[in-house]
């Protein structure tokens, strides 16, 4: 009875040679082999997620953390920055006869401003004529009082207010003067007192 040889142990190049990729497998032979997944079973049992809760406490720190370095804190409203864009603005430069009635507004000098410009310039705003008719008594919160030379002129003076009050806006700005009182004449003492505005003197109080 004869007897066959075994099959011969493969050399270990040739081992090697057997475990090799094709040659045509490219870098997708470098890969595990994937997993057989049975079908519909969840992702979430496959793969191991983050708690959603901890997935939004990560985020509000980060966002806490941001908002410190900007110099943000809880609780404080910064200013909306505004730009002027061409029209001019409050934050422009401003002239300087804007920025002294502004002054004048918030220091309170406003009403003694208005009545020295008002004295000083009384001929030129209510014109010659109603001047040498007309005189200057007071000046409080809008209201102009004056006295006329006779009781002609004073009635002549109060049809005449509506004018004057344009007069007044033309000169001192809209709204400073909003209503004129109008005095009749005092006897003989008419052009005296501390505001007084020079004009031709005392003439007939009687129109």
């Amino acid at each position: 009875m004869s007897s066959r040889p075994g099959p011969r142990p493969a050399s270990p190049a040739a081992a090697r040679r057997a475990d090799a990729p094709p040659a045509d497998a490219g870098d997708d032979a470098l890969l595990p082999a994937p997993t057989a997944v049975p079908d519909g079973l969840p992702v979430s049992e496959l793969v191991t997620l983050t708690p959603p809760e901890q997935v939004a406490r990560a985020a509000l720190a980060r966002a806490k953390a941001a908002a410190r370095a900007r110099g943000l804190r809880p609780g404080v409203v910064r200013g909306t920055a505004t730009t002027s864009g061409a029209a001019p603005g409050p934050r422009d430069p401003q002239p300087l006869a804007v920025s002294a009635g502004l002054l004048a507004r918030d220091l309170g000098w406003e009403p003694g401003l208005v009545v020295g410009d008002l004295v000083h310039r009384w001929a030129q705003i209510v014109g010659p004529q109603v001047a040498d008719h007309c005189e200057y008594v007071s000046f409080a919160s809008g209201l102009l009082t004056v006295r006329a030379s006779s009781t002609a002129w004073a009635a002549n003076l109060r049809l005449l207010a509506p004018a004057m009050l344009a007069r007044f806006d033309e000169a001192l700005g809209a709204g400073v003067v909003v209503q004129v009182d109008v005095l009749g004449p005092v006897g003989h003492g008419f052009g005296r007192g501390p505001r007084r505005v020079a004009g031709r003197g005392p003439r007939d109080t009687y129109g």
